[in-house]
């Protein structure tokens, strides 16, 4: 009779598992994000702003710009493109620069400046402006950094004046740093405006966090020194990733209204409603947009494109034969976008900056059989 095995005792298994290396907990599945969050990363923004501020007006620059490249703003008779121009995708025509973001980023110095002191000695005094571009993402090439400002003139002196921009210290730091720029201002009565990038920043660097600089205005004869009434930085970058430079203008076929699955595949009407998806606090332009969507049969001869619309594909021809032929041996092809379109957006983000942005592939314009 074969011996029997002693059993261990109760803290030996005690101690055993002790030993044991702990069981990881079985990792959960990614949520997928909602629509509005799903749109969001489409749009290349990591989090909806939080509201529009109340008193941040949308400077006229920004409105042209907008109304320049915004599809939409052609069949209302606002565009401000002249007939047959084509524009180009990732350029700023106006501004005459690669770009698809354009901000107006509000000087952050002027609530902590004190009021306008003195001139002494004959010396004019100096400001300090603050640009915060912590909302510019790394992957943003700059191509374009205005500075404009805007004076309350006092009596100008007969040979203008003469505007120095410096690196400015931080708040508890030394004073200005060295000159970047200097240039002569004949008259303050128009926005003064300056060339920053190649001067603040080379032209191949990221943009930095944040921007601050010390102004200097001298006039150049006998005349009472001028206020810094505002400051405003007008900053283009381009972000490759949203940039297509094979996209096509939009035609001005109008979609078919959305019906049941039946009928042959076309472009069916579809409007995104800012409104509706909670965006409207800071979306300020455009109210929504016709993103429109692929739907219907692919079989023949639906398979086969019509005079002026996308060209078939032999594959998709080929597939609703076989599928004629022999129900079974495969499936039909897909209702799928064959051309795509753009749109812009006018909105404020969280820094209480005004941003243009230009996104391609956006608006299904037709739609075929792959």
């Amino acid at each position: 009779m074969r011996p029997l095995c002693p059993r261990p005792g109760r803290h030996l298994l005690l101690l055993l598992l002790a030993l044991l290396p702990p069981r990881p907990c079985p990792a959960r599945a990614p949520v997928p994000p909602g629509p509005a969050a799903a749109l969001l990363r489409a749009l290349g923004l990591r989090d909806a702003p939080q509201g529009a501020p109340t008193l941040r007006s949308v400077p006229p620059v920004m409105w042209r710009l907008f109304r320049r490249r915004d599809p939409q703003e052609t069949r209302s008779g606002l565009r401000r493109t002249p007939p047959g121009t084509t524009l180009r995708p990732c350029h700023v025509e106006e501004l005459g620069v690669a770009g698809n973001i354009v901000r107006h980023i509000p000087d952050r110095g002027a609530a902590a400046r004190p009021p306008e002191p003195a001139s002494a000695a004959g010396q004019c005094p100096a400001w300090t402006v603050v640009f915060d571009l912590s909302a510019v993402d790394p992957a943003e090439r700059p191509s374009r950094a205005r500075l404009e400002l805007r004076f309350a003139a006092a009596a100008a002196p007969a040979s203008g004046w003469e505007l120095s921009v410096a690196q400015a210290g931080e708040a508890a730091g030394p004073g200005p740093g060295a000159v970047l720029l200097r240039q002569a201002v004949p008259a303050l009565e128009s926005p003064v405006r300056a060339e920053l990038l190649g001067a603040a920043w080379a032209h191949n660097a990221s943009v930095p966090r944040s921007l601050r600089l010390a102004l200097a205005l001298r006039p150049r004869g006998p005349a009472a020194c001028a206020r810094l009434a505002e400051a405003s930085l007008l900053l283009v970058t381009l972000d490759p990733r949203l940039c297509h430079p094979l996209a096509r203008p939009r035609r001005e076929a109008e979609p078919a209204a959305g019906g049941g699955l039946g009928g042959a595949c076309r472009a069916r009407r579809l409007y995104v409603s800012f409104r509706e998806v909670g965006w409207h606090r800071w979306v300020i332009a455009p109210r929504g947009f016709l993103a429109n969507y692929c739907q219907g049969q692919c079989a023949l001869p639906a398979a086969l494109s019509g005079p002026g619309g996308p060209p078939a594909l032999n594959h998709a021809v080929l597939r609703a034969l076989m599928h004629g032929a022999s129900p079974g041996a495969g499936g039909l092809p897909c209702c799928v976008p064959a051309r795509l379109s753009p749109i812009s957006m006018l909105f404020f983000d969280n820094s209480d900056n005004v941003v243009l942005r230009h996104y391609e592939d956006m608006v299904v314009d037709e739609c075929g059989c792959r």
